[in-house]
């Protein structure tokens, strides 16, 4: 008895170890490196590794710091500084950047794993409450305009760009979900829709339905079309090879529907002018493969199988990649573009797509105006008439360039 009372000795709760990282020097190196009047590294070294420009990085700190409590510059409870606001916003960039694991910024930046993962959880978060509004927004009617001068240019006239959806693998998919995640690779995944135009902006950005969904039952469940439905969308008119049409569209590949709204190509094209329709519409339907392409070379963390297990922190990290690809397009969108659109000046006749700035976004809706619009979304002759008259259009314009 007195042996059994000796050896019992209850536990203790372990104290997590404090290693003292001297802070202040991973903030003052990472200062000198990029952020003095002469850094160690030149401006290119810096937009390789934090995959924009030093402006608009500085930005994004300046305004977290000012308006973020979590990421300003404060005292602890023993009155000593914390970690400063670069220093937290470079570990999250540099773990959206690579991929990598929290533990890999804390030689670098002098901070532990656990606050690494917390300033990402915080970064990804902030990024879409202060910029989702304006970086994840429908385009307006001068964006559009925009956009439909450029693919008139590019032989499609009423195009807005391309549709398509990308599988982003999830490792630590909870066994009971695997089911309805996994696809034919037996991997879990889960499945981002985008629309992106030429210039690789992605306006729009449905992320969350498992994997085992193709791109139909994926379209079935996105907003892409709740605007149109509900008449918040701009009025879009164009007038192809004689005929006018009221609504805008998209090219897509072979499994979408045989709607107006989309425009897929050729299979076995059959003669100079579908071959021709067939060669531009895959070169201009690749728009949003390259911009998913983009913003997995960018963000290696979209690249690489998710590690987290909460569904809504993998859906704020997709999210806020894609601002920051969209703030990335709106900062060096200028020194790549490859049309000129200032033939179409306002007053002249040679724009054929017109968006109506004067349709009105808030008119009331009914469930007989909805149904209405959405069978006229779901047209399949408007469709064959809007095909062949692309195919006619594209000859015309660049059918003596054919050999």
């Amino acid at each position: 008895m007195y042996n059994n009372i000796v050896e019992y000795q209850p536990t203790l709760p372990r104290r997590r170890a404090y290693i003292e990282r001297n802070r202040e020097e991973g903030h003052n190196r990472l200062w000198k490196d990029y952020f003095s009047a002469e850094p160690t590294y030149p401006p290119h070294y810096f937009r390789r590794r934090f995959r924009m420009n030093r402006a608009l990085f500085t930005g994004i700190v300046n305004r977290l710091s000012n308006e973020i409590p979590y990421f300003q510059h404060r005292r602890d409870a023993v009155g000593r500084y914390g970690l400063y606001p670069l220093q937290k916003c470079t570990a999250s960039i540099h773990m959206l950047a690579y991929g990598c694991a929290g533990d890999m910024v804390d030689e670098y930046l002098r901070m532990g794993e656990t606050t690494a993962l917390l300033c990402l959880e915080k970064f990804t978060q902030e990024i879409i409450h202060l910029y989702g509004e304006e970086y994840l927004r429908r385009p307006t009617p001068e964006d559009l305009q925009r956009l439909l001068d450029i693919r008139e240019v590019r032989g499609f006239p009423g195009m807005i760009g391309s549709i398509d959806c990308m599988h982003w693998e999830w490792k630590y998919c909870p066994h009971s979900w695997k089911g309805q995640y996994c696809r034919g690779s037996g991997k879990p995944t889960i499945v981002l829709e985008a629309v992106a135009p030429q210039d690789l902006w992605i306006w729009h950005a449905f992320f969350g339905p498992p994997g085992t969904l193709n791109d139909i039952n994926v379209l079935d469940r996105s907003p892409i079309f709740d605007d149109i439905l509900q008449g918040r969308a701009p009025r879009v008119e164009f007038i192809v090879n004689g005929h006018k049409y009221h609504r805008a569209y998209y090219l897509t590949d072979g499994i979408y529907p045989k709607w107006p709204t989309f425009i897929q190509s050729i299979s076995i094209p059959q003669g100079p002018k579908a071959e021709l329709f067939a060669e531009r519409q895959e070169a201009a339907r690749k728009d949003v493969e390259r911009a998913f392409g983009v913003l997995q070379a960018r963000f290696a963390i979209v690249r690489n199988p998710a590690l987290l297990w909460d569904k809504e922190k993998i859906s704020n990290i997709i999210r806020a990649c894609i601002i920051l690809h969209n703030m990335i397009v709106e900062d060096e969108r200028d020194g790549y573009t490859q049309f000129d659109t200032s033939i179409f000046v306002e007053g002249e006749t040679n724009r054929s797509p017109e968006v109506d700035f004067s349709f009105s976004t808030n008119m009331p809706t009914n469930l007989g105006n909805m149904l209405a619009i959405r069978s006229e979304l779901r047209d399949q002759r408007i469709h064959e008439r809007l095909k062949t008259d692309l195919i006619e259009n594209l000859f015309a314009k660049f059918g003596h360039q054919q050999s």
